[in-house]
């Protein structure tokens, strides 16, 4: 066929504050009050940042057709408009993870301050049937993703588990995306029952970028800027230089604390005690992973008679892994092969302010200009409905109503607007050199205290 299967690795959705109390548990209901007022200082901040990226003079450039200002975002809980941005940018299924900036999440997100466990495990099971009940109606071409809870009460877990995969949920966040005490390691046995709760149920684990953070420390961060602008008599623009300088700096999508839950499933046994378990890596890039992978293999022939796995890492990531590279970058396209052709997923990260979208399909032309059709098929489709088993021929009737020509993405002598590629490259790192082995250095202490507890002698490393 001419035309192309889309699945996006990574999109989101937020629900309405005025739901809260809807999907909220009512004995809990005494929280809101707190969540509101810290809701209006996270959205106000955030905003203030989107709309430094995405200032009214820069929509003559990337948002021609008007559907930004027409607020095509919206499908964050339209479903409607999401289904009609999907058909515009011809994505045939897009992922559907919690949070965005125009709402704060109920308890369960590291943008949200510290709450009780019990309250964030009853915030990640209102956001799951609140995302059914919105966007269960689109079947197959929204993957939702179950939020995750506090995790410290496993057999909430676990019921949480078969309720999404009862409900035809794709697979939810990896527990410990928000870090709370008491959390053991991923290896730990105490999740054994988890990951094979996962695995019988076809539910994909997803690592999604900010995972790891401490409860409240985005919450934490934002609040203190505020006041320190505040007592400074400062502007708004003093609070964006605040923010950016500190928790909103370039690091935030190469957070190494993303990565460190790749090597506690691998050298920690996990896929081998659950060989059917599938782990996704999305919105944490891709250009760092042949290097950390070799890196990780030479560790483990170093130390596998210490270490509980049973293979290489770079095995497990054949096996077991994909990586979601959400606003994909034209160097993690060049090194495809290295990352590995089969485990790379592109995403739009609709309706993010760094995601592709409303530019999704002339970003693609930057990504895939002079690439063979069958591994800019993979990359953006094929390996997608493959690791997820999804409905390869529904997902073909849907794209030869919308997918665009695999030639038009493909075609080496394509270009587009020399003003929208530069702010391609400024909004999403279009043209970003890749990071390689740069950051290896600092990953060193988390993997040595990782080695350790995972059986590896001490001082080893």
């Amino acid at each position: 066929m001419d035309r192309v299967i889309i699945v996006s690795a990574d999109g989101h959705a937020s629900m309405p504050s005025k739901l809260w109390p809807e999907y909220l548990e009512r004995e809990y209901h005494e929280l809101l009050p707190r969540l509101t007022a810290e809701n209006e200082l996270s959205t106000r901040a955030m905003t203030l940042l989107n709309d430094m990226s995405l200032p009214l003079e820069a929509r003559a450039v990337f948002d021609t057709e008007g559907v930004y200002a027409a607020g095509g975002w919206a499908g964050l809980w339209d479903v409607e408009v999401r289904v009609a941005e999907m058909d515009r940018e011809g994505t045939a299924a897009e992922f559907v993870f919690f949070g965005d900036f125009r709402t704060n999440d109920l308890f369960h997100n590291v943008m949200n301050a510290s709450y009780p466990p019990d309250a964030v495990d009853a915030g990640a099971r209102a956001y799951d049937r609140w995302a059914l009940d919105t966007f269960g109606s689109a079947g197959g071409r929204l993957l939702v993703c179950g939020a995750i809870g506090a995790c410290l009460n496993r057999d909430a877990l676990l019921a949480e588990l078969d309720w999404v995969a009862d409900h035809g949920f794709i697979g939810t966040y990896a527990p410990g995306f928000m870090s709370l005490p008491g959390q053991p390691p991923l290896y730990d046995e105490y999740w054994d029952p988890v990951w094979a709760r996962y695995a019988d149920r076809g539910l994909v684990v997803i690592v999604h970028g900010g995972y790891g953070l401490p409860q409240g420390f985005a919450h934490t961060e934002i609040a203190a800027a505020a006041e320190r602008v505040e007592a400074a008599g400062g502007s708004d623009m003093d609070l964006i230089a605040d923010l950016g300088a500190g928790i909103f700096n370039d690091d935030f999508f190469t957070d190494l604390r993303c990565r460190r839950a790749l090597w506690q499933f691998m050298l920690g046994g996990v896929f081998d005690r659950h060989p059917d378990l599938k782990v996704m890596m999305t919105e944490v890039r891709g250009d760092w992973l042949p290097a950390t992978l070799r890196h990780l293999d030479s560790v483990y022939a170093d130390q596998r008679s210490d270490l509980p796995a049973r293979r290489s890492p770079s095995e497990y990531w054949q096996s077991n892994c994909m990586a979601g590279l959400s606003f994909m970058h034209q160097a993690e396209v060049e090194m495809r092969h290295e990352i590995g052709i089969e485990t790379i997923d592109f995403g739009r990260d609709y309706p993010h302010t760094e995601s592709t979208w409303p530019n999704t399909l002339d970003y693609l032309k930057v990504l895939f200009a002079g690439v063979p059709a069958d591994e800019t098929r993979l990359i953006l489709g094929e390996n997608a409905i493959r690791f997820l088993g999804l409905d390869r021929g529904m997902l073909t009737e849907v794209a030869n109503r919308i997918g665009p020509n695999i030639a038009d993405i493909t075609d080496p002598t394509a270009t587009i607007d020399p003003a929208l590629l530069e702010h391609l490259a400024q909004r999403c790192g279009v043209l970003k050199p890749a990071e390689g082995a740069l950051r290896l250095p600092k990953l060193e202490p988390m993997l040595r205290d990782d080695l350790v507890q995972a059986g590896a002698p001490a001082g080893s490393r």
